[in-house]
């Protein structure tokens, strides 16, 4: 998901409360806080010796352990008023894709992806889930990877790439 269609689906909704489903039934405590919105740029190259250049917009959520009995989420309308703050100091990249950062006690800090949104008459639910390695020359390599076991590009003797 684009970080303008994230933005879109916040301005629809606003008045809401605002959740992050990280695992079923699994949410973000009310306690969490928007921390961070990072413009992130990879530059890579891969085991093929490719260059990969990309852009991603991160959102960092994090738990405070002195609002535990805070009782309602954050709303819709004040991570709405933060993301406008940050891009009249830090213009957003809007036409880039969009990770939530994430973790906690119970879930190890990840970057992941929007999976869906449901909607309710008082909450947005945003649905993040993690997204598994993967190799970009796997082409190059020959390795094919299965869903049960990823196989890294340099695992093979008769890789061409490592």
């Amino acid at each position: 998901m684009k970080t303008k269609e994230f933005i879109s689906k916040l301005k629809e909704n606003t008045g809401k409360a605002l959740l992050f489903e990280y695992a079923k039934n699994e949410f973000a405590g009310m306690n969490y806080h928007l921390t961070e919105v990072k413009n992130v740029q990879f530059n890579s190259v891969d085991c093929g010796g490719k260059a990969n250049n990309w852009k991603e917009t991160h959102l960092q959520l994090w738990e405070s352990p002195n609002e535990l009995d805070k009782k309602e989420y954050m709303t819709v309308d004040k991570v709405l008023s933060i993301l406008n703050r940050v891009d009249r100091i830090n213009p957003l990249w809007l036409d880039t894709e969009i990770r939530i950062e994430f973790g906690n006690e119970l879930f190890h800090t990840s970057i992941l992806k929007i999976e869906e949104f449901k909607i309710t008459d008082n909450q947005l639910i945003i649905k993040i889930y993690t997204v598994n390695t993967e190799c970009k020359a796997s082409d190059v390599c020959g390795v094919e990877e299965t869903k049960e076991e990823a196989t890294a590009c340099c695992g093979s003797e008769t890789s061409s790439c490592c």
